[in-house]
């Protein structure tokens, strides 16, 4: 009898230690506002990355108490400095943790201006339904009212609710979660700078009480046909902004540089310029994946509509903006360089 109530009292500690233990959850710096440093706090002059990711962690203490925390410095830089090699590192990175049993999720945090663009390529390269979160902020932590701290905090509550499971990657901003496919910075400053235009948000997370409203369809991370862990080098695409009285200048330039894939910001639903168009048309012949965007910020960029697509020889997009496009379109092309399969690739993804 002595026996049997010494393992059940074993059993009931194990199990009561297992209900008390707390998730692990990885944060990945790379830099960003959320990083930055300045010398007042009463004007918007810092320098970017300039704080070190145990230093970022050590100003919000709270997300201990809901995760067991460790921090890794993957870069230090402003988020308009970065490059595809930066997103090669932190994707494979991700993805090696992630892979791991005692890993639940992870947080990256990020500069805002082109961490749409990067929570897009992790959507389309990190192979796990853990939860993945990116997180910045639009002052950064000298400033009088830093938003940096709260964001963070509510991206470890993300990461560590089960509420986010295959749910693709998410950015947290401003007590609202989106889909990384479909958010997009719409503001130079303001602090509530990041919206879902097309779709909306698909959650709110106020204080740490984490809710989902939305699960996002298009196929993302386990769903996806891209494997990055072999390349160490993306196929070069540029954007090219459409403008009144535009020119073939910088589709030659691209050209010229060996791009082989164009992105178009065009005017209104992805329309183009004469000579912007006869230039991209020849670049098409000539091999030159093109595919047609729009600068104006929301709405669809359809196939053949002012545009014979079919005759050119190019693409459309679908909703995804020319940021976003052109990261689609370089992943595209490390599998194929058939625009039919590139433009089923943009109703897909």
């Amino acid at each position: 009898m002595k026996n049997l109530l010494g393992k059940l009292t074993l059993l009931s500690m194990v199990g009561a230690s297992l209900l008390m233990a707390k998730p692990n959850i990885t944060i990945l710096a790379t830099g960003g506002t959320i990083a930055g440093a300045g010398d007042s706090s009463v004007n918007s002059s810092y320098s970017a990355g300039a704080v070190t990711v145990d230093k970022l962690l050590a100003a919000v203490p709270d997300i201990n108490n809901m995760a067991e925390i460790k921090g890794e410095q993957i870069s230090n830089i402003g988020s308009q400095e970065m490059t595809n090699e930066v997103w090669l590192k932190l994707a494979k990175r991700v993805n090696e943790l992630l892979k791991k049993d005692n890993v639940d999720g992870v947080v990256i945090t990020h500069g805002t201006d082109t961490m749409e663009a990067t929570a897009y390529f992790l959507n389309l390269t990190v192979k796990s339904k853990k939860p993945i979160v990116l997180v910045g902020s639009m002052r950064s932590g000298s400033s009088m009212s830093p938003d940096g701290p709260l964001n963070l905090y509510n991206a470890v509550s993300v990461a560590t609710s089960e509420k986010s499971l295959n749910k693709g990657v998410v950015v947290v901003m401003n007590d609202e979660i989106h889909s990384a496919r479909e958010v997009t910075k719409t503001n130079t400053s303001a602090v509530n700078a990041f919206a879902s235009v097309n779709t909306g948000k698909i959650g709110t997370v106020y204080y740490g009480n984490v809710n989902y409203y939305m699960t996002p369809l298009r196929k993302n991370t386990i769903d996806t046909e891209f494997d990055i862990e072999k390349i160490d080098k993306l196929p070069r695409v540029d954007i090219v902004y459409g403008h009144a009285n535009d020119t073939a200048a910088f589709v030659e330039a691209s050209v010229k540089a060996e791009a082989q894939g164009i992105v178009h910001a065009g005017m209104g639903n992805g329309n183009l310029f004469p000579k912007t168009q006869e230039a991209l048309a020849i670049a098409s012949s000539n091999g030159v994946v093109v595919a047609r965007s729009s600068r104006v910020g929301t709405g669809r960029t359809n196939l053949h509509g002012e545009v014979d697509d079919e005759k050119l020889g190019f693409i459309a997009t679908d909703n995804l903006n020319p940021q976003k496009a052109r990261v689609l379109l370089m992943l595209g092309l490390t599998k194929t360089h058939n625009k039919a399969q590139l433009q089923e690739m943009f109703f897909k993804y």
